[in-house]
């Protein structure tokens, strides 16, 4: 699959020029695709597989911070929407399926608070997969700081043996420290914002949640709010994934985030 990645400047009230990063694979349907922690090598075969699947434009920006990319230091997860948000502007998108994992599911449901309160909406659909973002008191996220990669991967993953991480060079060791300090700012040790969860039900654009049953990093409980804290929103389990489900099970992702984007526009042209 071919792909261009650019870096663009943008404008954005109440953080101010910027640069973004971001790669856009294929044409037609387009689709915003956040990374978590694990940084844009998390999504980029996944990129890959959505964009040859059909008519699709896939955009994966890198957030701010990540591969060594420069970041504001006032930068939050809230502004990184209000940042995600101008970048489909300026790139003259409308009908955007959004799709975050992680931090990324986080950002994700930031930006479809903020896009289901204003007129000029231009996100359609939201795919939440394994997001962070919630405080849920009962199935606390682990400080993922204090953990060895071993320990994050016997978390994260159904095979866990099968994506355990070597860094081997001391380039990727070093690039690998620059996302967790990047993944630190953001997120913090909770990776939660305790405000999100009685923000949600003002969301009201479809959205659907979807888990792997193996992920320990953020379990499943926190799915199951996000599902029943949005209006309307789907929820579906992954038998044989974890926190990374579009690492371990590409194809059934796939498919259900096309199988719900293709519903809801037929549900929303019988509406009308």
């Amino acid at each position: 699959m071919t792909s261009s990645t650019t870096t663009q400047t943008l404008s954005v009230d109440g953080v101010g020029s910027l640069p973004v990063t971001f790669t856009e694979r294929g044409s037609g349907q387009p689709f915003l695709l956040l990374h978590g922690g694990a940084g844009p090598l998390s999504v980029a075969g996944f990129a890959d597989q959505l964009a040859s699947s059909g008519p699709a434009r896939v955009i994966t920006p890198v957030h701010p911070g990540f591969d060594g990319t420069p970041r504001l230091k006032e930068l939050t997860i809230g502004s990184l929407a209000a940042v995600y948000s101008q970048l489909i502007r300026d790139l003259g998108l409308t009908g955007v399926c959004v799709i975050g994992n992680s931090i990324g599911g986080w950002i994700a449901a930031e930006l479809a608070v903020a896009e289901s309160a204003v007129a000029d909406r231009r996100v359609s659909w939201v795919v939440l997969v394994d997001a962070a973002g919630l405080q849920i008191d009962a199935a606390p996220i682990p400080d993922f700081f204090a953990l060895t990669m071993d320990q994050v991967a016997d978390l994260s993953y159904f095979r866990p043996e099968a994506f355990r991480i070597d860094p081997v060079t001391d380039e990727r060791k070093a690039a690998l420290a620059r996302n967790r300090a990047a993944l630190a700012a953001y997120g913090g040790t909770a990776m939660a914002d305790p405000t999100l969860l009685d923000r949600i039900p003002s969301i009201t654009i479809p959205t659907l949640v979807i888990w792997g049953a193996a992920d320990r990093m953020v379990p499943s409980e926190h799915g199951q709010a996000y599902a029943g804290g949005i209006p309307g929103a789907r929820f579906r389990l992954i038998a044989d994934a974890g926190h990374l489900p579009q690492l371990e099970t590409p194809v059934e992702l796939m498919t259900a985030v096309r199988d719900f984007v293709s519903d809801q526009a037929i549900a929303s042209n019988y509406a009308t």
